[in-house]
Formats: structure tokens, sequence, C-alpha cells
């Protein structure tokens, strides 16, 4: 037998050694992950179902795991870094992250602090224990839904204008409102720093001498409503945003913070492609 034959049968009986190690290995549960919790307890702490009906989940294909799906029942994994989706909806598994919805109050600012003594966003939740920031803005005239959180990812996404997340908005403006209105502002308005257009807008109420409309946009930028509706002439009297994606502010009291629920929290993170 040749020597080059030789280093090559040794070559792949190496190989095939390493591979049967490998497979050894797969199948055993290494010791670091042995102690992590399986799949469906870690579903059933999270809410999503008790641990009986997360096991039905996990075998319907029903749950993934760091983008594959998972129909093997036992599977552990790591709550602190898996990225676990149920039904597309992405799982928030951290106990340390935190959603809320603010019902903000006109003349309220939307800052953390204010050095001038004015009222703040930052007074309404001074008492969590984490530390919190505003995802995006409302001026201080300006009412409604405002998120706060500690999940910078998520916070960054909201806010980027790639991600088109929409936001609604009811604002009260001088009356009568033409039916061509919309189409005006489905059309696009010209500004100096570029267009604007609409996603959406509807006349929700007709009174003597004003109205109520519903303006919903995925604009971002300073006063973008307020402008908007300016510009076609229709000054808001007043204005109130009242959903961001699916987050509804629905009944919420001005001045009152609320903990988002889970199928909220997996509808931004949906809208964001999380």
């Amino acid at each position: 037998m040749s020597p080059a034959k030789t280093m090559s049968q040794s070559k792949a009986m190496g190989q095939s050694k390493a591979t049967a190690q490998v497979t050894c290995q797969s199948k055993a549960e290494p010791q670091s992950v042995s102690g992590l919790p399986r799949l469906h307890k870690v579903l059933a702490a999270a809410g999503v179902a008790s641990r009986r009906a997360a096991e039905e989940m996990i075998a319907r294909g029903r749950v993934q795991v760091d983008g594959v799906v998972v129909r093997e029942m036992g599977v552990r994994v790591d709550p602190d870094n898996a990225v676990i989706h149920v039904d597309g909806m992405r799982l928030e598994l951290r106990s340390d992250v935190e959603h809320l919805a603010l019902n903000k109050p006109r003349g309220v600012h939307s800052t953390m602090s204010d050095d001038r003594g004015r009222p703040c966003v930052g007074d309404y939740v001074a008492d969590r224990a984490q530390r919190l920031f505003h995802v995006g803005r409302l001026d201080a005239d300006t009412e409604g839904l405002l998120l706060l959180t500690n999940d910078g990812d998520l916070a960054h996404r909201l806010m980027h204008p790639s991600y088109r997340v929409l936001k609604t908005y009811l604002a009260e403006v001088p009356g009568p409102v033409p039916r061509s209105l919309g189409r005006t502002l489905r059309a696009g308005v010209h500004f100096d720093d570029g267009p604007v257009a609409v996603d959406g807008f509807r006349v929700v109420q007709a009174m003597p001498g004003k109205a109520l409309v519903e303006v919903v946009l995925h604009e971002g930028r300073k006063h973008i409503v307020r402008r908007l509706l300016a510009e076609v002439g229709h000054p808001v009297l007043r204005l109130v945003r009242t959903a961001i994606a699916d987050v509804r502010l629905g009944e919420q009291r001005p001045g009152t913070v609320r903990v988002l629920s889970r199928p909220e929290v997996g509808a931004l993170n949906r809208a964001v492609g999380r």
C-alpha cells in the first residue's frame, strides 16, 4: 500500500471518528444545558398556556425557538437568550423588561426630567425600579398614548422610519371638512423637508363649526399632524394619539400608566419584524 493511500485512509478514519463523536454529543445533553428549563415549562411560566396545553402547541408546530419550529418534547431553552415565537408572536421572557402605556395629559412634556420644574413624563414612572425611557415624543399640547420601556432594541425599531409603524390620532379641527380632504392628504402634501402622505384619514364626527377627524400615518417628523392639517386649511384645535400599531389607548384615563399585555407586546414586536 502506498504512503499516500495510507495517509488518505487514516484521514478518512479520523474524520469518521470525529463525526461519530459530534453525533454522540448532539444526542446527549451537555451539562450546561441540562440545568435549563424545558420549553413547555417556559411557555407555561410566561402565561401562554398550561404545561399540558403548551405541550400540545409544541406538538402541532406552533412554537419556534430561534427561528426553528420545535415539535420535540423535552427541549431545553435559555429564557434569557432564546427568541421564542408562538403562532408568530414573539414572547418577552426577560423579567426585568417593562413595557408601559401612559395616557399623557395636555401640558406634560415628553422628557424623563425637566430642569425648569415643568410636569414631565418621568413624573409618572418615578417610583419604578427599572430605568425607563419614552418611545418617541408627543409635544406638550398633544395628549394620548405614549409608550415607555427599557427595551432599547424595540424602542429603536418603533421609532425608526424604515419600519413604518402606524400611529393613529384624533384631531379636532375647524369645519366643515370637505370630502376631498382625504384624497388630498393621501396624495401627499409637500414641505421644505420633503413630502408627507397619510396612510389613512376619515371624518369621525361633524359638528357645527368644527369636526373630529382620524389621521393614520407612519411619519415621525416633529409636529407632523399639526403641520399637515394646518397646510390644508384645518389647523388643529386639539390632538390626541389613540394608537401605536395595535396598541390602543381605549378607555385609559389621562395621567394613568398601565402595563402592556402579552398580546400587545407581541403585536409591537410583530410590527417591527422581531
